[in-house]
């Protein structure tokens, strides 16, 4: 058993059981499976609340974190790929326990695209592959071989499978944007019910998505997102007549709904400015209504059928719990709380496209800077960060540093033109914003100039490559893990839907533009930099794969380039806590060394 009283801070808080947000059948409310670390190894457990029995339902050395329940709860279906490569088969056991098996018996591995599973048994299977594309497959459990529906070059993906099980809502883009997709509505051979293509062939850059079918019998009324008034936001589609309801949701940033389980209002989840809260949409009344949780973020939320809310909650000074509002904590993981942390100070900085928000922390009882500083940049780059509790940004605080975590153009949560900003000129648009920020940090007297670390993880990681090269002079020390850094090599080794992300990022392929890849790629810089810098890589990585990190090392180690290189056996990260922990280890231990 580990020491608690011996151990760290910041290790307690990777160390420390946590539990997700609880997904429940649809048709059997009381069976929900959650995903939990309680063994050191994130993994699906299964939760009868009836009994208040759960059980660990999958045990991988890698961690298994994508699955759901069947309608009626008698299945837990798993994703089951190799040591992170995201390539593999769906599995499903008894929700009770027993061997696993195929759930999707006649379907070679795949990137998974989707997955909807019918109250008869039948699933809709979405598929990714180099060979094939995007393919949709039909599987009835009394049918010898599943039957593909759907099959495209760009990227396509199952959204949801109506109530009744006749139809199949499909988010597509083969009008060739990757960040605006159209939607599709077939029946389970296959044929078009109805079409939704706000991009207009891709000649107008506005996406839509599904948020879910009516879960009542016979309503064909499909909830919908769409950024027609520049941000994301709720609206109903009937499928069956091409009826559409706007909703009457005057709130300011990104809304996003999901039905309440009788079909009769949305939980409503509002995301502005790095922080999030619940709303109920009453769809009678057209009455909004809060529902009360306390300041900070919301990662999930789940309305029950007793009309209770269920909700995934934290803040960056305190550590995630899933409330209730019914009152009190749903679900307890066992073992010990993690420590808090600091709270956040919001920053405003007026950047070269339009105003900027960062958060920034302060370290506990050190006086008032300036401070060595981190520069964490979040992934995605469709992502953003906001006031929720994170172990890593803890750890850098434990040790005496500032944080800064910058949401720059890109980023989600400040409307779709803020979001859309970044075509083109990938990554250096980010870099002019972070930047901007960076002479804020300074000129403050939050942050020691000659003591700045560029930090990143995913397109994070990319952007810190990025950084050092083009703007040698700024970055005392740089972090990449899992990093986009010789971008040509990575569009060819990549995932076939990030290669249809990349072409819409940059305009076409690195033969058709050449000179934007090269612009923005890090080998393209490489030379340049002059801080010491750590990259940590998942060899069996889709997203980054590991041949062009492995480029950018070889340029690093060509002309002696203060650097260290981590390959470790995962994907794109790690489901393991002493593989995470031992990362953050490797990181500070090599800012204290190289930091002047």
């Amino acid at each position: 058993m580990t020491d608690n009283t011996a151990m760290p801070d910041w290790e307690k808080r990777f160390r420390a059981p946590r539990v997700g947000l609880p997904d429940w059948a649809e048709d059997a409310p009381d069976r929900s499976l959650f995903v939990s670390n309680a063994t050191g190894t994130y993994e699906l457990y299964a939760w009868d609340r009836a009994t208040g029995t759960q059980r660990q339902a999958t045990d991988r050395p890698n961690g298994t974190t994508d699955g759901t329940l069947s309608p009626d709860g008698e299945w837990i279906w798993w994703f089951s790929d190799t040591d992170g490569d995201e390539f593999g088969t769906w599995v499903r056991q008894p929700f009770a326990g027993g061997p696993d098996e195929p759930a999707t018996p006649g379907l070679e591995p795949s990137y998974p695209a989707g997955l909807a599973i019918g109250r008869d048994g039948t699933s809709v299977v979405g598929r990714s592959t180099d060979e094939d594309g995007s393919t949709i497959h039909v599987v009835r459990p009394d049918a010898t071989e599943p039957v593909v529906i759907y099959r495209h070059r760009e990227s396509a993906g199952v959204g949801d499978l109506s109530h009744d099980g006749t139809l199949i809502a499909i988010e597509h883009t083969e009008h060739g944007d990757a960040m605006h997709s159209a939607l599709r509505v077939v029946t389970l051979d296959g044929a078009t019910v109805a079409e939704l293509d706000d991009s207009r062939g891709g000649t107008v850059e506005l996406g839509l998505e599904v948020l879910g079918f009516a879960p009542v019998a016979g309503d064909t009324r499909l909830l919908v997102g769409h950024q027609r008034r520049g941000r994301w936001e709720p609206m109903l589609w009937d499928v069956a007549t091409g009826a559409e309801e706007d909703l009457a949701i005057d709130l300011p940033g990104d809304v996003s709904a999901e039905w309440y389980p009788d079909g009769s209002a949305l939980l409503i989840a509002h995301g502005f400015e790095a922080r999030s809260e619940l709303w109920r949409y009453d769809l009678a009344a057209q009455e909004l209504v809060r529902v009360d949780t306390p300041p900070g973020t919301v990662s999930g939320a789940t309305a029950r059928p007793d009309g209770t809310v269920e909700y995934q909650w934290s803040s960056a000074a305190e550590p995630s719990a899933v409330r209730s509002t019914a009152g009190g904590v749903v679900l307890d993981p066992p073992g010990f709380r993690p420590p808090g942390s600091v709270p956040v100070e919001d920053v405003w900085v007026e950047g070269p496209g339009g105003r900027i928000h960062a958060l920034a922390q302060r370290p506990a009882g050190r006086g008032d800077g300036p401070f060595p500083t981190v520069f964490e940049v979040h992934g995605g780059p469709t992502w953003h960060d906001s006031d929720a509790f994170a172990a890593a940004p803890a750890a850098w605080l434990d040790h005496g540093f500032a944080v800064v975590r910058v949401n720059y153009r890109g980023s989600t949560g400040y409307g779709r033109e803020w979001t859309d900003a970044l075509k083109h000129r990938v990554g250096l648009i980010e870099l002019e914003d972070i930047a901007a920020v960076r002479e804020w940090a300074v000129a403050s007297g939050l942050a020691d100039p000659a003591r700045l670390v560029l930090s990143g993880g995913s397109w994070g990681g990319y952007l810190a490559l990025l950084g050092l090269g083009t703007q040698p002079e700024a970055w005392a020390v740089g972090l990449a893990a899992v990093p986009v850094a010789d971008y040509v090599t990575a569009y060819h080794d990549e995932m076939e839907a990030l290669k249809s992300l990349d072409r819409t990022l940059f305009g076409g392929t690195p033969e058709e533009v050449p000179e934007r890849f090269e612009a923005s790629s890090p080998l393209t810089y490489v030379d340049a930099v002059r801080a010491p810098v750590h990259i940590a890589a998942g060899v069996n990585d889709p997203r980054c794969p590991i041949r062009q990190i492995d480029n950018y090392v070889d340029r690093l180690v060509a002309r002696g380039a203060v650097h260290e290189v981590y390959r470790y056996d995962a994907g794109h990260g790690s489901l393991v806590v002493e593989e995470r922990i031992k990362q953050v280890r490797m990181e500070i231990e090599f800012v204290q060394k190289h930091l002047p």
